[in-house]
C-alpha cells in the first residue's frame, strides 16, 4: 500500500471546522482506499501565535517542507489586528509559499450547475463556467525589494513596495499555464499592464517569446489586466486559462470566485517546482475563502470549498484522478439535491450545517465509489 504524508494546518476562524470534514474524508480513503494517509497537524497562523508568539514556528515549517502535500485552511481575524506587522496571522501563509517555492497559485472558478442561480450575474451568463486562473504566487509586489514606510524630512511618511519579475519567473508560470491548456480549452490569456507598468511589458514580451519557441499549438492573446477583470463580468465564458501575476491574480480571482456563487466553494492549489531527480512538488491546498471570524465556531461555515481542495490535492500531488473525480461528482450530487450550508441557501433548499454537509458528501462518495 503507497503511503503519503499530509501536514494540516487547520489555522484560524471557521478553518479548524471546514478542515475537520477533509479529515473525516481522509479517514473514509484510509478505511476504503489502496493509499494511506499518515497525517500531522500544526498551529498556523493566529493559533501559533497566541501558544507560540510567532504565526509559524520552525517546526512546523520543517514538517511543511519534508510533507508530501500540506492542506490549509485559514488564518486571521480582528483579534490579532494589532499584533506586531511580521507576527500577523498572514504573514505565516506568505512564508510557507516563499518557504516551500511555491510559484504556481492555481485557483479554478466552476460554476455547478445548481448553483448558477445564486450568482449576482444572470444565470445564462455563469452556466457551464469553468475558468483557471493560474497567479504567480512568490514574486511580485507582495515580495520586491526595497519595501518599507520612511519619515521624510518635511514631515511626512512615504509607503514603497516594489514589483519586480524576471525572465525566468515570468517563464516558469506561463509553463504551467500553457501546460493547463493542453488539457483543457487550448487557450491561454494573459493579464497584465504593459501599457503603463514595465513588469507587465517584460511580462508581455517574455509570455509571447516561450508561446512561440514551444507552445505554439495553444491559442494565446494578451489583456490588460483592468479589461480582464471587466471581461470576467461581462462574459466570463470566453476565457479558458487566465495566467497573471502574484498582485493582479489575487484581485482576478477573487472576482472569478464571485462569479460561482460563493467564495466558500472555490479550492485553490499552490504548487512548486518538480525535482527532475525525485519528481517531488511540494504543494500546499487551501479553501480560497477566509477565517469568516463572524460565523466562527457555530458550525455555519461551508466546507465544500476545503472539500474540493483535498480533491485537487489527489490530482496533482497524489495522481490519484478517479479519487479526485469522485469527490467532485459527490459534491455535484448533494448540491442536486437541494442540499445548502447558509451562503448558497436558495428558496426551497434545505439548510445543512458544516458537519451535515461533510456526511451528505461522505454519503455520496461512498455511492460513487
Amino acid at each position: 500500500m503507497t503511503t503519503r504524508n499530509i501536514l494540516i494546518m487547520p489555522g484560524d476562524g471557521i478553518g479548524p471546522e471546514v478542515m475537520a470534514e477533509v479529515e473525516r474524508l481522509i479517514a473514509w480513503f484510509n478505511a476504503h482506499g489502496k493509499t494511506r494517509f499518515e497525517t500531522a497537524r500544526e498551529l498556523v497562523g493566529g493559533a501559533a501565535y497566541d501558544v507560540h508568539g510567532t504565526p509559524v514556528t520552525e517546526a512546523a515549517m520543517e514538517k511543511a517542507l519534508a510533507a508530501d502535500a500540506v492542506l490549509f485552511g485559514a488564518v486571521g481575524g480582528p483579534k490579532w489586528a494589532s499584533v506586531p506587522y511580521d507576527k500577523r496571522p498572514e504573514a505565516a501563509l506568505l512564508r510557507l509559499r516563499k518557504d516551500l517555492g511555491l510559484f504556481a497559485n492555481l485557483r479554478p472558478a466552476i460554476c455547478f450547475d445548481a448553483l448558477k442561480a445564486s450568482s449576482t450575474l444572470k444565470p445564462e451568463i455563469v452556466a457551464g463556467l469553468d475558468i483557471m486562473i493560474v497567479r504567480e504566487l512568490t514574486g511580485g509586489v507582495y515580495f520586491g525589494e526595497p519595501r518599507g514606510i520612511t519619515n521624510l524630512p518635511n514631515g511626512e511618511r512615504r509607503a514603497v513596495d516594489t514589483q519586480v519579475y524576471t525572465t525566468h519567473e515570468i517563464h516558469r508560470i506561463a509553463r504551467v499555464a500553457f501546460e493547463l491548456a493542453r488539457l483543457r480549452g487550448n487557450k491561454v490569456a494573459s493579464a497584465e499592464k504593459h501599457n503603463v507598468m514595465t513588469s507587465g511589458l517584460l511580462w508581455k514580451e517574455e509570455v509571447t517569446k516561450l508561446h512561440a519557441a514551444e507552445y505554439r499549438d495553444v491559442e494565446l492573446t494578451h489583456i490588460l489586466a483592468d479589461n480582464c477583470a471587466m471581461q470576467l463580468v461581462r462574459n466570463p465564458k470566453q476565457f479558458d486559462v487566465i495566467v497573471t501575476d502574484n498582485l493582479f491574480g489575487d484581485i482576478l480571482s477573487d472576482e472569478a470566485a464571485q462569479l460561482t456563487g460563493s467564495i466558500g466553494m472555490l479550492p485553490s492549489a499552490s504548487l512548486g517546482a518538480r525535482d527532475a531527480a525525485t519528481g517531488r512538488q511540494r504543494a500546499l491546498y487551501e479553501p480560497i475563502h477566509g477565517s469568516a471570524p463572524d460565523i466562527a465556531g457555530q458550525g455555519k461555515a461551508n466546507p465544500i470549498a476545503a472539500i474540493l481542495s483535498f480533491a485537487m490535492c489527489l490530482r496533482y500531488s497524489f495522481a490519484m484522478k478517479a479519487e479526485a473525480d469522485a469527490i467532485e461528482r459527490a459534491v455535484a450530487a448533494v448540491l442536486d439535491q437541494g442540499l445548502r450550508t447558509g451562503d448558497i441557501m436558495q428558496p426551497g433548499m434545505k439548510l445543512l450545517g458544516t458537519n451535515e454537509m461533510g456526511s451528505a458528501i461522505l454519503a455520496c462518495l461512498a455511492k460513487t465509489v
